[in-house]
């Protein structure tokens, strides 16, 4: 306690309620009830811990650049943070990131600067529960701005769909943990750019099928060895044909075996590795949503043609159609001259039989 009072006289000294080691390059402000990042960090840090404080902002120049050249490692886990302000997290030397367990509201696209950061590891568990914030996210990634990103840490953030092309500007991402969501499937997400991606984890979501065009993304990264689909929600029907033959012949899923069917309730807990075509009993086209629109199209374009040939029949006929109106016309009106001249001759015949039959 003494050496931590006379360096804290010192200039770079360690923040009152922080503690700090020079030669680990190290500075904790955990528990401290901080409300603000301290202005006070000495320079050599390297590894900052400011976890457990009720910490909202972290406005511009919170982590001044020129004072801190060596910063790598930011702990912000825990915290209250709702806003990450432009130019908040512009350190040269940044190279892994928490942000995980904070209630994230606001999340600059330029929070790392204008130009690229080093950053190579990003967590963010638990703090994208905010819609806006998880598209703010998506547009600083395909802004190419975190290009350098090799393990990426969305868990527990009950996403259920993912903005299309959040992926697609990190070429050197490895890990990508998705896990414990509420994902319902993952056809506008494209893993296309991800040469490098390694492990996936998307255990404990709400996945009800993989179509043939996430597969097909799968099978052409070359290096990805490591998915995790445990504990989904597998709809075991027509649709999930693809997907078995896909686990039946690759060696890319851990722990398939274990993968069971949630419904429907005659397949329930069924593994998916031991279904095969008579258990489906497919009778229907597996796409059948696709099909369905096909037939809508071709439909339209049928009753097009004759509608159009329908009104060219009449255009090409207009004379002999023009001609057998008026021969209705004059077939209408001599058929009611007929009964205007049978009135005039005797417009009551009852009147007539009793004139006729009664003695007057």
């Amino acid at each position: 306690p003494v050496l931590l009072g006379c360096s804290s006289a010192q200039p770079g000294g360690c923040p009152a309620l922080c503690e700090c080691s020079e030669p680990a390059k190290t500075v904790k402000c955990v528990n401290r009830n901080l409300t603000a990042v301290p202005p006070d960090l000495p320079p050599y840090v390297r590894s900052l811990f400011i976890t457990g404080n009720p910490l909202t902002d972290l406005p511009a120049g919170a982590f001044p650049a020129q004072r801190l050249p060596d910063l790598a490692s930011l702990n912000l886990s825990g915290n209250h943070l709702q806003t990450v302000g432009a130019g908040s997290l512009a350190l040269p030397a940044l190279r892994q990131l928490d942000l995980s367990g904070n209630a994230l509201v606001s999340f600059s696209p330029q929070a790392f600067g204008e130009g690229g950061s080093p950053l190579e590891e990003l967590a963010l568990r638990g703090a994208l529960r905010n819609h806006g914030v998880l598209l703010s996210l998506a547009a600083l990634l395909q802004s190419g701005a975190l290009r350098n990103l090799t393990r990426l840490e969305l868990a527990d953030n009950g996403l259920v769909l993912l903005p299309a092309g959040m992926f697609t500007a990190l070429p050197a991402l490895r890990q990508l943990d998705l896990s414990n969501n509420s994902l319902v499937g993952l056809r506008n997400v494209s893993f296309q750019g991800l040469g490098q991606l390694q492990s996936l984890n998307l255990s404990d979501n709400s996945l009800g099928v993989l179509w043939n065009s996430t597969l097909a993304q799968f099978r052409s990264l070359p290096v990805l060895r490591h998915i995790v689909l445990g504990h989904n929600t597998w709809v075991c029907d027509c649709a999930i044909e693809d997907l078995v033959a896909w686990l039946k012949e690759s060696d890319q899923v851990e722990g398939k075996e274990a993968l069971t069917c949630a419904s429907p309730d005659k397949m329930l807990g069924k593994a998916l590795l031991k279904i095969n075509g008579s258990d489906l009993n497919c009778s229907v086209p597996t796409d059948l949503p696709s099909q369905l629109q096909t037939s809508y199209v071709f439909l339209g374009i049928v009753l097009a043609l004759i509608g159009a040939i329908f009104l060219l029949v009449l255009y090409l006929n207009r004379k002999g159609i023009k001609k057998w109106m008026h021969n209705i016309r004059d077939a209408c009106r001599d058929h009611m001259e007929g009964y205007h001249y049978r009135y005039e001759i005797n417009a009551d015949p009852r009147l007539t039989n009793l004139s006729s039959n009664s003695d007057v």
